[in-house]
């Protein structure tokens, strides 16, 4: 799985908000030079977030966003798809992207790719943004551990 710039930039966003939760509303420039977002860019994420409920706009001068919904009620799942659209690896192991492939019936690599699916899907569904907020930042020393070579990875 590989998320897009959008959802990156979105998850940056709304971590911010999380991280202000019922506080002053941040201004969209303030937002975009935070989390190294182009501004233009981030507008349009927003628009996308407000639609969604998740995010609300206060107009004037001490104006900007404030997180609308509580952080515990919105999962990175959610987040994910909104902009993404699926999860899965590959199309024919997705339930609302699928498409069939040829190669089905002798498939047995695919097995792998819907195991990922629904591991990776149960994690992005139960991650709320006020638990993933809690965590600490991962350290270099985390993403190699474990892995010999990790070409790829």
């Amino acid at each position: 799985m590989r998320v897009s710039k959008e959802t990156d930039y979105a998850l940056r966003a709304l971590f911010t908000l999380v991280d202000h939760f019922g506080g002053a509303p941040i201004p969209i420039r303030e937002m975009a030079r935070r989390n190294d977002v182009p501004k233009r860019f981030l507008e349009q994420i927003m628009l996308k977030l407000k639609a969604q409920g998740w995010v609300a706009s206060v107009a004037g001068v001490r104006g900007g966003y404030v997180l609308a919904k509580d952080p515990g009620k919105i999962t990175m799942g959610e987040v994910v798809r909104l902009f993404d659209g699926i999860i899965a690896p590959i199309d024919c192991v997705s339930v609302t992207g699928y498409k069939r492939c040829s190669q089905e019936p002798v498939c047995r690599f695919r097995r792998v790719f819907l195991d990922a699916r629904n591991y990776v899907a149960g994690l992005m569904e139960h991650a709320t943004l006020a638990e993933v907020a809690k965590g600490a930042p991962v350290s270099k020393q985390e993403i190699t551990a474990g892995f010999i070579g990790g070409a790829g990875i």
